[in-house]
């Protein structure tokens, strides 16, 4: 028997960790990420961050983006609240870093989802993760949070 629609609205919908497979097309991003970014000369920027030994790296973004996606929170579990920005803070992170971040996993994203509407929502998304990350000047997010803070102060 067909569901129907109020039926279909009741059900949850499937998060994108379920979506794109869960826990092991989640290792298999990572692992093409990670692969991209030691093979493309234009990931050295970013490259040039991360330690050689990538298993401990790849272990905490496979749990990051399994959780970040709806699955089970095993990143928050082992190390609390993600503050992204704040973890990589010692790290400059500009336009060049994160257009090459971003390379890397569009080009992941090309290889476990291939040309989908759930790729495209998770391009959007990390795009949009990606460009917060930036800390140096300019970064617009930084702007306007000083200018909050301003108009803040103004109030007092």
């Amino acid at each position: 028997m067909p569901v129907t629609a109020s039926e279909a609205a009741r059900e949850p919908a499937a998060t994108p960790f379920e979506r794109i497979g869960g826990a092991d097309a989640v290792d298999r991003l990572v692992e093409a990420f990670y692969g991209y970014m030691d093979r493309l000369p234009e990931a050295g920027i970013i490259r040039r961050l991360h330690a050689n030994d990538l298993t401990f790296t790849k272990e905490v973004l496979k749990r990051y983006l399994g959780e970040w996606m709806g699955g089970p929170k095993l990143y928050s579990q082992e190390r609390g609240h993600p503050r992204l920005r704040m973890r990589h803070i010692r790290f400059k992170i500009g336009e060049a870093e994160r257009d090459a971040w971003l390379k890397c996993m569009r080009a992941a994203l090309d290889d476990v989802v291939g040309a989908s509407p759930l790729r495209d929502e998770l391009d959007g998304a990390l795009t949009k993760l990606a460009d917060w990350m930036r800390n140096q000047p300019g970064n617009p997010h930084d702007r306007q949070a000083a200018g909050a803070l301003a108009a803040g102060a103004d109030r007092t």
